[in-house]
């Protein structure tokens, strides 16, 4: 389970988060959207212990992840986290491959095997015949559909989507939104997805609007 209580932040004085709470089970694939500013990036970066609240918890399985070290998110990010960056985050100097197997590596898992699920996930994204490829020779869509193979390669525990459909045509939207829905559900993990679609927000369980108030059905 995933509970977020009454979690807040601010930058210099202005409020980019008001308090926010909620409750996800396993297998549960949640969309939230809202006007922008309001917050929903700030969320799931605190979600993803990348920045801290300033008030309230935020518990994945019961652990607490204010509780925990930077050393010791670092390892939760690993373990149990699959980001989808808004910004894509692809490691320039490594291939398609190699950037995509790059979260089981961290994970000692290497040799074939990972390189072979690395491989199976980029077929997944439409890219298996780049796999050689150097991210600089990538259309904008094409490195947010690697973005999306990487956080679900090692199968993590909560899969967090910033916008990941922002750059793609709609035949590659669809694609990638059934893919995120599917692997979530099969692996009984818990996901997020942030979006200004309002078609893409319709493939989760549920949407959730963000406000100033908090978070509304």
């Amino acid at each position: 389970m995933l509970k977020i209580d009454a979690v807040t932040r601010s930058f210099s004085g202005r409020t980019a988060l008001h308090p926010t709470s909620l409750q996800l089970h396993d297998g549960e694939y949640v969309a939230i959207i809202g006007e922008s500013g309001v917050g929903k990036s700030t969320l799931l970066n605190l979600i993803a212990g990348l920045d801290r609240p300033d008030q309230g918890s935020i518990q994945l399985d019961g652990e607490n992840l204010g509780s925990l070290s930077e050393k010791a998110l670092t390892q939760w990010r690993r373990d149990k986290l699959g980001f989808v960056f808004q910004a894509f985050h692809i490691l320039p100097h490594l291939t398609l491959l190699q950037n995509v197997v790059l979260p089981l590596w961290l994970q000692d898992k290497a040799g074939v095997a990972a390189e072979q699920s690395a491989l199976l996930m980029l077929e997944a994204v439409g890219l298996a015949e780049r796999a050689a490829s150097c991210p600089h020779e990538l259309s904008g869509g094409e490195m947010q559909r690697v973005a999306i193979a990487r956080a679900l390669v090692h199968k993590p525990r909560l899969v967090l989507a910033d916008e990941p459909t922002g750059n793609l045509d709609p035949a590659n939207a669809a694609r990638i939104l059934a893919l995120l829905g599917k692997n979530i559900r099969a692996a009984g993990a818990i996901g997020i997805l942030v979006t200004h679609s309002q078609e893409a927000a319709g493939t989760a369980d549920r949407v959730l609007r963000l406000t100033a108030g908090g978070l509304r059905e």
